[in-house]
């Protein structure tokens, strides 16, 4: 499916997370200013593991302003629960093995490694506000740095 873009309604979803089962409703109704969806290709890789502990590192800030935080991937619920436990993460990872969700939010598609063309996860940020109409669109981002650029691009910096 094609990508989200800003103005556009996010789909609804309920995944297994690492914090039981949830839905984008269930999330929107915790916020009291939006959303953050984060996609990344596999748990305990290296930089998906820098990525999830850079959102690790700023969530009680993000908390703060008024957002929650889920990360999603097409691992399974023991990867991600192992992941979330080796590296203390302090939101929910959740799990769409079958790439319906992934596919609906743009997050599955074409991508291109050393050459190759395969389908995978990309790499992407979806900003919500409480409504769930998309903020900010964010796709094929860099795991490292990734945090600070959207906390800049959210007017959070510290």
């Amino acid at each position: 499916m094609a990508q989200l873009h800003v103005g556009d309604k996010a789909p609804d979803f309920t995944l297994e997370t690492t914090q039981g089962t949830l839905s984008l409703h269930d999330l929107l109704g915790r916020a009291r200013v939006g959303v953050i969806v984060y996609f990344y290709p596999k748990a305990s890789t290296p930089g998906c593991t820098k990525e999830a502990c850079d959102f690790r590192d700023h969530f009680n800030s993000f908390k703060a302003q008024g957002y929650e935080v889920i990360g999603v991937s097409a691992d399974s619920m023991k990867a991600l629960e192992n992941f979330s436990q080796k590296q203390s993460l302090n939101f929910p990872l959740a799990s769409d093995p079958d790439k319906t969700m992934l596919a609906q939010w743009g997050a599955w598609g074409e991508k291109k490694n050393y050459g190759k063309i395969f389908l995978g996860i990309i790499r992407s940020t979806i900003v919500l506000d409480t409504s769930g109409v998309v903020t900010h669109a964010l796709y094929n981002v860099k795991a490292t740095g990734h945090v600070a650029r959207l906390r800049r691009d959210l007017g959070l910096d510290d």
